[in-house]
């Protein structure tokens, strides 16, 4: 098995034949919008499992918050421990940069060969997919699910949770409360994490 396989025990040595759903993205950080619209997207899609896989800097945008890493990642294993099917994954962490979803993808068909993977994105990304590298490729050899965002529609109805991990940086930096916003088990590491000035984030 190749080296970029994430170290998740849960996909190590799992079996195989699985339909699973790529849901990419910062988690910068993880909330709980983003882990209802998993658990419906496994539902109504029909998927065995979803992988949250974090990414490092979305080639299409620039930013200097984006938080460590690794730090990101132990935030969303925290938060989805004990959640049935859906994973998070550092995956994408492993693979050459910039980050582009055709690059994961093959890496993914090469590692996880019996098992199919269905893309799942917004709206927004859904708007703009031609910009994407090889995407023509993308919609040949994969399924692809479309999900409501920031008044772009989708291909698949799910009801979203009006959650924002920049407005929970943003009250993370006044002191305000982020109180069900994010899993109670992570509260305190995005408190720290993300207060202003903070050491953790990517320069």
């Amino acid at each position: 098995m190749n080296s970029s396989v994430t170290q998740d025990s849960r996909l190590l040595g799992r079996s195989r034949g699985k339909l699973i759903g790529i849901f990419g993205g910062s988690f910068n950080p993880i909330h709980n919008g983003h882990i209802a619209l998993a658990r419906q997207l496994k539902v109504l899609a029909g998927l065995d499992e979803v992988w949250l896989m974090v990414s490092p800097q979305n080639p299409l945008k620039q930013g200097s918050d984006l938080l460590d890493d690794g730090l990101r990642y132990q935030m969303a294993r925290i938060a989805l421990h004990g959640e049935e099917g859906i994973i998070a994954s550092n995956y994408e962490l492993h693979l050459p940069t910039p980050s582009y979803t055709w690059n994961t993808l093959q890496r993914l068909k090469e590692d996880f060969p019996n098992d199919t993977f269905t893309l799942l994105i917004g709206g927004d990304n859904w708007a703009h997919f031609e910009r994407w590298r090889h995407w023509k490729d993308i919609l040949w050899h994969h399924n692809v699910i479309v999900y409501p965002r920031d008044e772009h529609p989708g291909t698949i109805n799910v009801p979203l949770l009006d959650i924002s991990s920049t407005e929970i940086r943003r009250r993370v930096k006044k002191g305000e409360s982020i109180e069900g916003l994010v899993p109670v088990e992570i509260e305190s590491l995005v408190r720290n994490y993300y207060s202003s000035p903070s050491p953790f984030f990517d320069k």
